[in-house]
């Protein structure tokens, strides 16, 4: 974890002060490429799933890592679809217009446009004990969940001259934000619903302080460094319920 945070100060704000989604789409892959390099899915020492959407044949793509895994096509089934970690990475963060579309070539040359996971799943929970219970075949009672958000922010106040108050009024950046909001509720009842009897803890929290506001274009280090403090007293909040899930 350690390891993560220093890779999330160090970077989170070169790549989202770019202005033009051009430019953050290249900050973004050369992070991937120095975090990741050409390491494939093979890689992984634990089953995997990264969420990413199919933006023209609008449905959910999902890199994993394990044949068992897939629900359908296992005699042909591929890890990450052939494709690189850092590839897949980077199309399942591409929140576009905030960034450029994503093209992946899969192992089979098939080139597909991959845009932000959280148009399908921006709570991929269901998704992950869907995987536990129908492809690796563990029964209900034997699934434990740790589900962590992001939190829940009031929208900040910004200055009259500030670029980043005028670009997150247009109406497609209103649209992306509610549209991941409602991505993340929805899924996280559809769990709620159909679900309930595997075990969850969920990590999530709503803020309503005033110094708590942000949305997706956040560039403030401090303010960032505040919402990171928080996630983790977050996580304290529900640490007997982790030690009693992971003992």
């Amino acid at each position: 974890m350690d390891e993560v945070e220093a890779l999330y100060r160090k970077h989170v704000v070169p790549v989202m002060t770019r202005w033009l989604p051009s430019q953050k789409t290249r900050a973004l892959e050369a992070l991937a490429t120095e975090v990741f390099g050409q390491l494939t899915f093979d890689a992984f020492k634990t089953d995997m799933g990264i969420v990413g959407t199919r933006w023209i044949e609008e449905r959910p793509i999902i890199f994993k890592t394990n044949r068992r895994q897939a629900f359908l096509g296992k005699a042909t089934f591929e890890p990450g679809f052939g494709c690189t970690i850092g590839d897949a990475v980077v199309g399942s963060c591409s929140a576009y217009p905030f960034f450029k579309r994503k093209f992946v070539t899969t192992g089979r040359g098939e080139r597909i446009e991959v845009r932000d996971g959280g148009f399908v799943a921006n709570n991929p929970t269901l998704y992950a004990i869907v995987d536990a219970t129908e492809s690796l075949g563990f029964s209900r009672k034997e699934v434990r969940v740790v589900s962590i958000g992001v939190g829940e922010y009031p929208s900040p106040r910004l200055p009259a001259w500030s670029l980043r108050k005028w670009a997150s009024k247009l109406p497609t950046m209103v649209f992306l934000q509610k549209t991941m909001e409602i991505s993340t509720q929805s899924m996280d009842q559809l769990r709620r619903v159909l679900f309930r009897d595997v075990e969850t803890v969920r990590i999530h929290a709503r803020y309503t302080q005033p110094e708590m506001a942000t949305d997706m274009l956040e560039v403030n280090i401090a303010k960032l460094g505040l919402l990171w403090q928080r996630g983790r007293d977050c996580a304290r909040d529900a640490e007997a319920d982790l030690r009693k899930f992971l003992t």
